[in-house]
Order: C-alpha cells, then sequence, then structure tokens
C-alpha cells in the first residue's frame, strides 16, 4: 500500500475540483487586497488554479508553481497560456523575483518537516523584491479534528461521468509535533464496481501562537504583521483556526 505524503494524485484532484470550483469570496479578497496591475505576482502551490486564475482573470501578472502533474493539468485546461511550472518549490528557479507572493488555504502547513519548511521561508524571502509583500495563512491547533481510529467515508461526490467518488480517512493527532495525520483512501466506483483506488499520507502541521513568527524572523524576513480573519483583525488569543501573515523585507 503506497502513500504518497500530501501528493494530490489524479482521485483527490477529481475531488477537490469538485468541492473546491471557486474559491471563498472573503478569502479571495483577502489575498486580493495586496495585489497592484504592474506586479509581478507568484504563488507557489498554485494547484489546479482556485485563487491563480481569479488573478489572472482580473489582468494580473501572475506566475505559478506546483508540484501535482495532475492539478496543474486541470489548471491548464482551463488557462492554456498560464505561466506554471511543475516543480518543488525549494528547488524553482524561474530567474525572476516578485513583487508579491502568496500561498492561500493554509497550504504552507502541509510542509510538516520543518527543516523543509524553513527552506521554503528561505526560498520565497529570495525570490521577494525589497518592498515586496509575502501573505499566506497557516492552520492553527483549534483546527485540531477528533482523532478516529478506522477508516470512515467522510465524503462522497458525483463525477461529471456519473461515477461515485468517495473519500475515506482516519485521523491522529501527535502532540509532540503538533502534526495532524490524515492518511487518506479515495476509491472511484460504477455502482458497486471499484474503478480505481488512490492512497494519500494527508498530514498537516498545527501552529500554536507566536511559533510562525520565528521561523519568518530566522529566514530573514523583517516586517511581520498576523491577522485572525480576512477582515484583518489582529491576532490574539481568540482560538482562531487560522493565522495569517503580511510579511516583507527591507
Amino acid at each position: 500500500m503506497e502513500h504518497t505524503q500530501n501528493y494530490y494524485g489524479s482521485l483527490c484532484t477529481e475531488m477537490y475540483e469538485i468541492l473546491h470550483e471557486r474559491p471563498p469570496l472573503d478569502e479571495l479578497d483577502f489575498y486580493l487586497s495586496y495585489a497592484e496591475k504592474g506586479q509581478k505576482i507568484f504563488e507557489p502551490l498554485c494547484g489546479s488554479g482556485r485563487f491563480f486564475l481569479p488573478f489572472l482573470n482580473r489582468g494580473y501578472e501572475i506566475s505559478g508553481v506546483d508540484l501535482s502533474a495532475e492539478m496543474l493539468a486541470k489548471l491548464k485546461q482551463k488557462a492554456p497560456a498560464a505561466k506554471v511550472a511543475q516543480a518543488d518549490v525549494t528547488e524553482y528557479n524561474s530567474g525572476e523575483t516578485y513583487d508579491y507572493i502568496f500561498i492561500p488555504s493554509g497550504s504552507i502547513s502541509l510542509f510538516t518537516d520543518l527543516s523543509v519548511l524553513k527552506a521554503i521561508l528561505r526560498k520565497i524571502k529570495a525570490l521577494l523584491n525589497p518592498g515586496g509583500k509575502f501573505v499566506f495563512a497557516v492552520d492553527t491547533v483549534e483546527a485540531r479534528v477528533p482523532d478516529r481510529a478506522d477508516y470512515t467515508i467522510s465524503v462522497s461526490v458525483k463525477t461529471q461521468e456519473g461515477f461515485d467518488l468517495i473519500l475515506k480517512n482516519k485521523n491522529q493527532y501527535d502532540e509532540a509535533t503538533r502534526t495532524q495525520f490524515s492518511p487518506s483512501i479515495y476509491e472511484l466506483y460504477d455502482g458497486s464496481n471499484l474503478l480505481q483506488r488512490e492512497y494519500m499520507d494527508f498530514q498537516t502541521h498545527l501552529y500554536e501562537p507566536g511559533e510562525m513568527e520565528g521561523y519568518l524572523y530566522e529566514a530573514g524576513f523583517t516586517q511581520i504583521t498576523v491577522y485572525a480573519d480576512f477582515d484583518k483583525k489582529p491576532a490574539g488569543a481568540d482560538g482562531s483556526e487560522l493565522f495569517l501573515y503580511e510579511c516583507g523585507i527591507e
């Protein structure tokens, strides 16, 4: 049984497209609020384009990168001329730097190895122009889900072909590393006939207040503001399930 950590394969991508066709408006407006025409904008972990495409369709100069060939194929179907590349973000080198870089949806929490996280932050700092902004979200310890020892169906959707696509997962939280383990099985059925099965080793690191700031300063960011919601309410000890970071360099 092969489990690929946080890799969005074909069935995972199909379900993602069905469930997340468009971004939440409050979240999209939050990221758009930092964008200006004439800027060079970059979205690491752009996936199938849920946020990337609204920027592109509004006339912004945006490029992106993602590791999943399946997710990028969906993006290119919608926008064949989109400037995107398949790569590990830590190894990405376009030769360009950017005025605004953003990572929505808490995707940076997918990097549970903190040495990898720190490498990503250093890479993004190197890609950011002086005076530019790096804006992103992380999941917090308040987003922890209850442990569940057995695989249980959590989502079931219909594909365009009329097949049933289901997600089974279980959950375990490791207090020591603050890692949420949610191994997942995606199955595609035509009636009772199993057509395809795909495994995903889904993991997220859940952040405590003040934790990410230390990693950002270590990476070289000098201007850091933390929000608790998309209305830019300052973060505090209020039980928020996400923190939003606005970062810059001198």
